[in-house]
């Protein structure tokens, strides 16, 4: 028997029991063809224009596999430490659907692409490893379109564009023992990802889509609960928000006497639940056979190895070399490597600067303040990133001041030229030379005796106050180190 739960579990009652996640999550590959043919997998396009008699299966058409999307799916499992097959195997996953015009989706079974991966998080400080149990491809259905038709409230319309798109399915472990866990799994799969430029993971677009399997059993329970499987879930936050939600619900259903029933369900955003929107099928439901249409796909070693060696720099590798070459804090590592050419633009920087810890500090402060005002990607940024290891490297020379060196970026940000064409055609060149600025001193001395009195009289503070007469003299460009030491000398 199973009823509904009336009311949340209370904090008491999850306490008692730990949550058991595993996540299935689609990404559609960053090619420019479909999978099994040559439409186009642009995004946008009027409703089944990107369609040919193989995307939308009629009979006579037969699959070409793209190279290009095999590619990028054995780069997708060597970055989450999968072994890939020699040989993998398309499979006919059949059911019917409204968007799926062939009858079948064509999937990978019992010879998936790659197996036995693994990815690390860290979470609290504490690190984790979250096993993948296997990364398969795919080919993508098409859409249902339930909204902005005059007759929507009777009839759906099918937009066919989508299907055929290229998808790989990375299938996770149960490893995950919380929302914050699978949210951290995620990211860092998404991030990877991006990393090695197989997919954008645009969620918006629905490139990157994510099913949570979710049971809960009393703690210290070695057999796993009934699992419900939450679908198509397409944000980070309703991740978390779901799994939260299925949770408590799954305690208070056990609590109150029921049993959780093994169904798919779905995630509401306007009230905050999940439903359930059938019964959970299995493997023989769908009558997987091997696919008539397709050879067997043999990735042999050498192509193996030129697609390893081609592989980038992987996000956790990067931010643990930026902390030990460059002596960054923690936090600024992973805030400038959380995208590819974020890490890439800071490297740069910090390579022409000499002087990492300054580049961090402008990048993650007056480039990226720019950039969030503007509304651009770092890669769209108007200061290139040599021309601020430039301005970077005058600074930590101490050949312009901070607030002079505040100045020229807004004028490199403007006209994206660089800093020294800047500073030479304004004269914005730093005043080092005591000789120079010996009578902005000296004129300060003269026009501040109260100031003057108050120094000698043992209040050194009223320093700072001379020292900004003479910045102003000079309009910032006086070197202030040695303005200071001036005035220590003539003051005693």
């Amino acid at each position: 028997m199973s009823l509904s739960a009336s009311a949340p579990a209370t904090p008491e009652a999850i306490a008692r029991y730990e949550p058991v996640i595993g996540l299935e999550v689609h990404v559609q590959l960053a090619t420019a063809t479909k999978i099994f043919c040559g439409c186009p997998t642009s995004f946008g396009a009027p409703p089944n224009t990107n369609v040919c008699p193989v995307c939308l299966g009629l009979p006579g058409a037969l699959p070409v596999l793209s190279r290009e999307a095999v590619e990028l799916a054995v780069k997708a499992a060597l970055a989450l430490n999968c072994r890939v097959r020699p040989q993998s195997r398309f499979a006919r996953k059949n059911y019917f659907y409204p968007d799926l015009p062939k009858g079948y989706q064509i999937s990978m079974y019992d010879e998936p692409l790659a197996e036995n991966g693994y990815v690390d998080i860290v979470l609290e400080g504490a690190p984790k490893r979250i096993g993948v149990t296997r990364v398969h491809m795919e080919d993508d259905a098409g859409k249902l379109l339930h909204e902005g038709f005059r007759d929507s409230e009777g009839c759906s319309y099918v937009d066919l564009n989508r299907s055929g798109t290229p998808l790989i399915e990375i299938v996770s472990e149960p490893d995950m023992r919380s929302s914050d866990e699978a949210y951290a799994y995620l990211t860092e799969v998404k991030q990877r990802l991006q990393f090695i430029g197989v997919s954008t993971c645009d969620m918006e677009k629905g490139h990157l889509r994510c099913d949570a399997n979710v049971s809960v059993r009393l703690k210290g329970a070695e057999r796993f609960g009934t699992r419900a499987e939450v679908k198509n879930l397409n944000s980070f936050r309703f991740l978390k928000l779901a799994l939260d939600y299925e949770i408590s619900r799954q305690v208070a259903l056990i609590e109150s006497g029921g049993q959780v029933e093994q169904e798919t369900r779905l995630y509401n955003p306007d009230t905050g639940e999940t439903a359930g929107m059938r019964g959970k099928e299995h493997a023989h439901d769908y009558r997987y056979f091997p696919e008539p249409d397709l050879l067997p796909l043999r990735i042999d070693e050498p192509w193996l190895d030129r697609l390893r060696a081609a592989m980038p720099e992987l996000p956790a590798r990067k931010r643990a070399r930026f902390i030990e070459d460059y002596g960054l804090r923690e936090y600024d590592a992973e805030v400038l490597t959380a995208t590819r050419a974020g890490s890439e633009y800071f490297e740069t920087v910090a390579t022409v600067s000499g002087d990492p810890k300054s580049a961090a500090h402008w990048v993650m402060g007056d480039l990226m303040g720019l950039l969030k005002a503007e509304g651009k990607e770092i890669s769209e940024s108007p200061v290139s990133a040599r021309h601020l290891g430039e301005l970077v490297g005058l600074t930590a020379k101490g050949e312009l001041s901070g607030k002079l060196a505040k100045e020229v970026f807004a004028k490199m940000s403007a006209s994206g030229e660089a800093p020294g064409a800047i500073i030479e055609r304004e004269g914005l060149k730093q005043i080092s030379d005591s000789g120079a600025l010996e009578k902005a001193v000296e004129d300060a001395i003269a026009n501040s005796p109260k100031q003057v009195e108050q120094y000698k009289g043992g209040k050194t503070t009223v320093l700072n106050f001379l020292v900004g007469q003479v910045m102003r003299a000079t309009r910032g460009q006086a070197n202030v180190a040695v303005v200071t030491e001036l005035f220590k000398r003539k003051l005693g």
